[in-house]
C-alpha cells in the first residue's frame, strides 16, 4: 500500500487537506533500518564485458541503532504500576503474565513498537475492542464477552489530522489486512466531538494500489466490527509514541523523525569502511604469474582451444620446448600476495561507528571491537552517562505514552467490561536502571539509604529478595525481633 497515494483519494473523498509529502522521508527511513537504500547501496561498474550491478557491503547499523534503543527502554525490567489495587491485578497480575497485558503479550510487541518508533519517527497504541455491543442509542451496553486488545502501529500508519498544543487529538491509522483472503485497507478514524470521541471504522479495497493508476473502492465491514463507535469520553483510544528529538524538518506537522535522520552520512560512512574492508579481503587472494612459455593450449569439448596454467591441470612435471635461452630463464612463476590492510580497514570501521553511535544519542564508544569481541556500553563506563541522559529525555515522552494507552485500557475495562478497575488511579511507568548501574552498586547505594533512613528496610528486602510487600515488611519485623540489641545488616541502634 502506498500511504501518499491513499492520503490523496481520502483528502478527495472526505474533504481532508493532508500534504503526503513526509511520507516519502519515512519510506526512506524505512528502506535504511532494512539496510539497502538502492541510491546508494547498488553500484554500477563498467567493464570490457558491459555494465554490471552490485550491491555495496553494508553492516545495517540502522536496525541495530533502533534495537538497542528499544532494549534500553522497554525491556523485561520495565514496569508499570497502578496505585489501585484492584486495577494493578486485573491489568498486571501476580507475575506480569496473568494480567491483561500479559495475555496481550504487550511487552514483547511494545518493545517492536519502540524500535519502529525509532525507524519511522512516531508510533501509536490503539485500543481495540471484539465482540462490544451497542445500544440502540449507540451507547456501549456492558458486555463481559467483549475482549480489549491493542495495535502497534509505525509512522507510515498514522495520519494526524488535528493537532493541539503540538499534540495529536485526533487521528486516522491505516493499516492492510487480510479478510478472507483478500487484501484490504482499513481505516480507523478518531475524532473529539463535544460529547466525546467518535471513532469511525472503514474498509477498502484497491486496484493498482502501488501504481499511479491506484483507486479505491469502499468495502463492507467483517461481521462483528460496528461502524461508529461513541465513547461519550475524552479519554482517547488511541497513544502516540515519539523519541524526544526536536524535529528540523519542516513537513510532517505532528509526526516525529528517526533518531538516525541526522546521522545518515554517519550510516553512509561505516557502510561504505565495511564495504571496503570486505572488497580487500575479497581482492587479497595469493596472485600467480606465468611466463607464457608454461602457458599450454588445449582444446575444450567443443574443440576450441583454450589456454591453460600448470595449476589448472594440476601437473608438476612439465615439458618445456623452446631455444636455450629460454629454457635457462629464471623465475617462469612469480608469486604476489595482496596486502589485506586489516588494521587500517577496522580503524576505519571503529572510528564510523563512533561517530554514528555519538550521533543517534549513543555515546561514542557503543560499539566497541577490541579485535575478537564486541563490547557495548555497560563495559565502558566512560561512556554510559551520555547515554543515560538520552535515555531519560526519551522516557519522558514515552512514560506518557504508555501511561496514556494504559488509561484507556482502564477506562474500557470499567465502562464496557464491567471490571473493578479505576481509571482515574495514578499510573506510574518505571524504566529499568541497571543498563547503565550495575546491580552491585545499585545494592550497594540503597543500602546505604536504608541506613540513612531515606528508604525504608522492607523495600530493600522486597528488591534484593524477591518478595511481596506483605513479605518482605514480615521478613524485616522478624529480622528487628531477633537482633533488637546487635548491629545487624543496616547497623542497629
Amino acid at each position: 500500500m502506498d500511504i501518499a497515494k491513499f492520503i490523496k483519494y481520502l483528502n478527495k473523498e472526505k474533504g481532508w487537506k493532508i500534504d503526503a509529502s513526509y511520507y516519502a522521508d519515512i519510506s526512506m527511513w524505512k528502506d535504511w533500518w532494512r539496510g539497502y537504500y538502492k541510491p546508494f547501496h547498488m553500484l554500477k561498474t563498467v567493464d570490457g564485458t558491459g555494465e554490471h550491478k552490485r550491491q555495496l557491503y553494508s553492516m545495517r547499523m540502522p536496525k541495530k541503532i533502533c534495537e538497542d534503543w528499544a532494549s534500553l527502554l522497554m525491556n523485561e525490567r520495565t514496569s508499570i504500576t497502578v496505585n489501585d489495587d484492584a486495577s494493578q491485578k486485573w491489568l498486571i497480575g501476580d507475575n506480569e503474565d496473568n494480567g491483561l497485558l500479559g495475555k496481550l503479550g504487550f511487552w514483547q510487541k511494545a518493545n517492536e513498537l519502540v524500535e519502529l518508533t525509532f525507524r519511522s519517527g512516531t508510533g501509536a497504541f490503539v485500543m481495540m475492542l471484539e465482540n462490544a455491543k451497542l445500544d440502540a442509542v449507540g451507547n456501549f451496553v456492558r458486555t463481559p464477552n467483549a475482549a480489549i486488545t491493542i495495535d502497534y502501529l509505525p509512522a507510515e500508519c498514522i495520519i494526524p489530522i488535528t493537532i493541539r498544543h503540538k499534540k495529536i487529538v485526533e487521528v486516522a491509522f491505516v493499516s492492510e489486512i487480510l479478510v478472507n483472503g483478500q487484501s484490504c485497507i482499513y481505516l480507523q478514524t478518531h475524532q473529539l466531538k463535544s460529547g466525546g470521541y467518535k471513532i469511525t471504522n472503514e474498509y477498502f479495497t484497491s486496484r493498482d494500489a502501488n501504481e499511479d493508476t491506484a483507486s479505491y473502492e469502499a468495502a463492507k465491514l467483517p461481521p462483528g466490527v460496528l461502524r461508529n463507535i461513541y465513547t461519550n469520553s475524552n479519554v482517547p483510544w488511541f497513544s502516540i509514541l515519539q523519541p524526544n528529538i526536536v524535529k528540523n524538518i519542516p513537513r510532517g506537522t505532528g509526526m516525529g523523525m528517526a533518531v538516525f535522520a541526522e546521522a545518515l552520512d554517519q550510516v553512509k560512512a561505516v557502510d561504505k569502511a565495511f564495504n571496503n574492508l570486505v572488497k580487500d579481503i575479497e581482492l587479497g587472494g595469493k596472485k600467480i604469474f606465468y611466463k607464457q612459455s608454461l602457458i599450454k593450449d588445449i582444446p575444450d569439448i567443443n574443440g576450441n582451444m583454450v589456454k591453460v596454467t600448470p595449476d589448472d591441470i594440476m601437473q608438476q612435471l612439465f615439458l618445456k620446448l623452446g631455444d636455450e635461452d629460454d629454457i635457462n630463464e629464471k623465475n617462469p612463476i612469480t608469486e604476489y600476495n595482496p596486502s589485506l590492510r586489516v588494521a587500517e580497514n577496522v580503524d576505519a570501521v571503529q572510528n564510523a561507528l563512533n561517530y554514528l553511535s555519538f550521533k543517534c544519542g549513543l555515546g561514542t564508544h557503543h560499539y566497541q571491537f577490541d579485535g575478537a569481541s564486541i563490547t557495548t556500553a555497560t563495559q565502558y563506563s566512560g561512556d554510559r552517562q551520555d547515554m543515560k541522559q538520552n535515555a531519560r529525555k526519551h522516557e519522558i515522552f514515552f512514560q506518557e505514552a504508555v501511561a496514556g494507552i494504559v488509561r484507556a485500557v482502564l477506562w474500557a475495562g470499567k465502562t464496557i467490561l464491567g471490571a473493578p478497575v479505576n481509571p482515574d488511579a495514578e499510573i506510574t511507568v518505571t524504566f529499568d536502571d541497571g543498563y547503565f548501574t550495575d546491580s552491585e552498586t545499585l545494592r550497594t547505594i540503597m543500602s546505604q539509604e536504608v541506613r540513612d533512613g531515606i528508604l525504608p528496610k522492607w523495600k530493600y528486602a522486597a528488591k534484593w529478595y524477591n518478595l511481596a510487600e506483605d513479605e518482605a515488611k514480615a521478613l524485616v519485623a522478624e529480622a528487628q525481633g531477633e537482633t533488637e540489641s546487635t548491629p545487624g545488616l543496616f547497623g542497629g541502634e
